[in-house]
């Protein structure tokens, strides 16, 4: 072998290892609750990617506090402030002041324009990539009336209202094949997928297929090739495409609990299947919804587990697909009562708390 035909194979060995250790670096990691991560992989931060933002509370329009900047490009990225040239200052102009009220609005918060406590709380906490307003539009809360009297619905679709054609209700699914994940975790999906399935004549079946298959699933870090990178620990967890790009990417920095997120006891500790199933509704053509008990809402809090579909989100996805042949409607196998927080809360439970009033009223009297 002459001195060229080795240089080259060493130059390939070492791009051979430096990818491999690219690669079995970037797994992402998951674990049933934070007993089970090794000291080692806890990440060193008690807050988010937009901690900073705490500074901005109080802050109202005519001032000029340095990290308002910072503020405009998240308002910027989420949908708030629209098509924007050149840099932002850190002057809390028009510009913001109208973002922060349109926020307020959509966040079900008190549309001061000023960035109160309450406001600058929400902005605070762990989020969908996915803009809430898209092309200058945001029907999160518009109030628009619902096929159940007396109530009001307030999911969105994304501009055009695209969604999978009839011909296509059997979605097939698949992930990265470099993640290398385990049974245990595609379960957490194919639990989430079954949350949609449960209400729709849609049906999702795994394959492993990547490049073939409907939906393709990933974990990424930073910039990952979409235009839209991933922050770290928090801040934003995950984003989705609408049909039929089929994408969903989740930030691999994140602390992914797949059994007991509840008993974490971390502050970065992120419920997969709940995340899992938000990005689904995004797949299939959901937008944001401004009821905070949604699938579709927004943010999700660390710790918290919120996996069963809201009346909002079932009107959503059962205007884009109707309803489930098997089912009943929007009174599914599970709807009344939610697993929230790990608790069971609902119809059922109020009308049990009424039960047991009138029977002590009928007792006393």
């Amino acid at each position: 072998m002459n001195i060229h035909n080795k240089f080259t194979t060493i130059i390939i060995i070492i791009l051979t290892l430096s990818i491999f250790t690219t690669l079995t670096t970037s797994f992402p990691h998951f674990f049933p609750n934070i007993s089970s991560i090794p000291p080692s992989l806890i990440p060193n931060t008690t807050s988010g990617a937009w901690d900073s933002f705490n500074k901005l509370s109080g802050c109202r329009p005519g001032q000029k506090l340095e990290g308002i900047a910072k503020l405009k490009n998240y308002f910027h990225y989420f949908g708030y402030i629209g098509n924007f040239t050149g840099n932002f200052t850190d002057d809390f102009d028009d510009v913001l002041e109208s973002a922060v009220k349109n926020y307020q609005r959509n966040f079900n918060l008190n549309a001061t324009g000023e960035l109160d406590e309450s406001t600058v709380k929400q902005i605070l906490k762990p989020r969908c990539g996915v803009p809430d307003i898209v092309n200058g539009s945001s029907t999160m809360n518009s109030g628009k009336a619902a096929s159940i009297e007396g109530t009001v619905a307030h999911y969105s679709f994304f501009p055009g209202r695209p969604q999978w054609p009839p011909r296509r209700r059997n979605l097939t699914y698949a992930f990265e094949p470099q993640n290398q994940l385990s049974t245990d975790v595609k379960l957490v999906f194919a639990n989430a997928f079954a949350r949609w399935s449960e209400w729709t004549p849609l049906t999702f079946t795994e394959t492993s297929n990547y490049r073939a298959s409907d939906l393709k699933i990933g974990f990424y870090s930073g910039d990952h090739g979409d235009g839209e990178p991933f922050d770290g620990v928090l801040g934003t967890l995950a984003h989705a495409f609408a049909p039929p790009a089929g994408l969903l990417h989740l930030d691999i920095d994140e602390t992914w609990i797949i059994n007991d997120v509840m008993a974490s006891g971390s502050s970065s500790a992120m419920d997969l299947e709940s995340v899992a199933v938000h990005e689904i509704g995004h797949l299939l053509g959901l937008g944001h919804s401004s009821v905070e008990n949604a699938i579709m809402f927004p943010t999700i809090s660390s710790g918290v587990r919120k996996v069963e579909l809201d009346r909002d989100d079932v009107e959503g996805i059962q205007v884009l697909y109707g309803t489930n042949p098997d089912g009943n409607g929007t009174t599914g196998p599970s709807f009344g009562e939610r697993e929230v927080n790990g608790g069971t809360r609902g119809i059922l439970g109020l009308v049990q708390v009424l039960f047991l009033a009138i029977g002590l009223i009928l007792y006393v009297f």
